[in-house]
């Protein structure tokens, strides 16, 4: 039965979907004025994991996951005005960088991915809804602005009370809106920016109510799971619910899920620091399984610490599973192991447990290891289960093979030997050993371990993977 940790309560909670016959989560996606960063991919891979478990628990037809993508804001605007180009060719650019980034991490598409700009008229309806229940108000410089004082339950995601919200802030001399926590829905339009008609003028949406309108236009007004980073509980998602609940009078979101902050080396990741790295810059160095085999290791709720130690141990681990699998029949009828199926499940059953199902994983590559040279028969059963509840994580997917003889390697795999001088040199040790020639068949054994090569000798012959 699974758990869920949520965020409006505070509390682990048995989920129970709205309609098992559809189960609907939303998540905040990217906005795309840049490459997405290491933060990013921990959003992606975690909420991967979820609609990959909720597929597997109630049939991937009956699973609606939707996530955004904002591509039209302060940040859009001005990057795109100091590169000179039009902001939908800046926003068009950085979504295909994302889909690249998402494919390389094994990321499956979302059914829908809306964009703002393609749901300006369910934002401006949205707006026009709450001007009219008196939820919000038209200011004198033509922004309109939601009136916080007005939603009874302002902060009972994030726990913060008003007042003491209000003690805190203040409101500029520039600013129309009537209070300090009061904040803007639409904005009137300025010089050279993009704008749309709307009943108050030429503007644009404030970064809220677009999450709010296109959630709710993909998945109705009331649904499952929505989901983000931890950065997003306030004010983005309090506002959320706070603009939702006005316009529908009906509750938003049954759960609400966050993922942890990401840190380098102990310190948080910002590129004021130099700590700040780009999905693209880290599969520089690793492969896209070891980055999100590393995003794994800590539950989802946790804060994760970046580190190059970390992701060599995360690729070491990797190598483990995939030598485990090497050279097994994957594609065999096998039904899966019922304890270790079990205890995996228990693990993901308890708030999406990726360390510990992981854990499970480990086990069953030693059992794996114990028996293919007393019990293939089990072995297989052992392996087959190994490989088909790793992929509910979205690992141990690649050929076996491939992997350890260079897919582990990043970008960089084809630096230092290449398979075909490796596959020479283990030839020629093999004749050294049929020969008997130890001296020969050591040197070229050591000259393959300094390029990084490992040999391992069996039954069936050498077989060498890189370290």
């Amino acid at each position: 039965m699974l758990t869920i940790h949520n965020n409006l309560s505070k509390q682990k909670e048995v989920f129970k979907p709205i309609d098992p016959k559809n189960v609907r989560m939303y998540v905040c996606g990217m906005t795309v004025y840049d490459m997405c960063h290491i933060g990013h991919a921990r959003v992606l891979v975690v909420f991967d994991v979820v609609y990959r478990y909720l597929c597997e628990i109630y049939g991937r037809e009956h699973v609606t996951y939707i996530r955004n993508i904002t591509d039209i804001d302060d940040k859009i605007i001005a990057r795109a005005k100091e590169n000179s180009e039009d902001f939908n060719d800046l926003t068009g650019r950085f979504i295909d960088e994302m889909h690249r980034d998402t494919a390389a991490l094994n990321v499956l598409p979302p059914n829908e991915e809306p964009r703002a700009t393609l749901h300006m008229q369910e934002i401006i309806d949205m707006i026009q809804t709450l001007v009219e229940k008196g939820y919000a108000y038209a200011a004198d410089n033509g922004d309109v602005y939601y009136d916080v004082s007005k939603f009874e339950h302002y902060g009972q995601l994030s726990g913060k009370h008003i007042e003491d919200l209000r003690s805190g802030e203040r409101v500029a001399v520039d600013e129309a809106k009537d209070d300090p926590l009061d904040f803007v829905l639409w904005k009137a339009a300025k010089p050279e920016e993009p704008s749309w008609d709307s009943p108050w003028g030429r503007g644009r949406p404030g970064w809220h109510i677009e999450c709010s309108a296109m959630s709710t236009c993909c998945l109705g007004n009331h649904f499952d799971i929505h989901g983000g980073g931890m950065d997003l509980q306030f004010p983005h998602h309090e506002n959320e619910i706070a603009q939702s609940e006005a316009a529908t009078g009906e509750k938003f979101a049954n759960v609400w899920m966050h993922n942890g902050f990401v840190r380098v080396d102990e310190e948080k990741m910002s590129k004021s620091l130099g700590n700040f790295f780009t999905i693209r810059e880290v599969l520089e160095k690793y492969a896209p399984e070891v980055l999100r085999y590393f995003i794994l290791t800590s539950h989802y709720r946790s804060p994760l610490n970046y580190s190059d130690q970390h992701l060599d141990n995360a690729k070491a681990a990797l190598t483990t599973l995939y030598t485990a699998l090497r050279g097994m029949n994957l594609s065999a009828e096998e039904s899966l192991d019922e304890a270790y199926e079990g205890r995996f499940r228990q693990a993901m059953d308890d708030d999406f447990n990726t360390p510990e199902a992981l854990a499970v994983l480990f086990e069953l590559a030693k059992e794996v290891n114990k028996l293919r040279q007393t019990d293939e028969a089990a072995a297989t059963v052992m392996a087959v289960t190994l490989h088909r509840l790793a992929g509910l994580l979205g690992l141990l997917q690649n050929d076996a093979e491939v992997w350890l003889q260079g897919g582990n390697a990043g970008d960089d795999a084809g630096n230092g030997l290449a398979a075909s001088q490796i596959e020479k040199l283990v030839q020629q040790r093999t004749a050294a050993r049929a020969g008997k020639d130890w001296a020969e068949s050591d040197r070229i054994r050591d000259l393959l371990l300094e390029q990084g090569i490992v040999l391992e000798d069996g039954a069936e012959g050498t077989r060498w993977r890189r370290k």
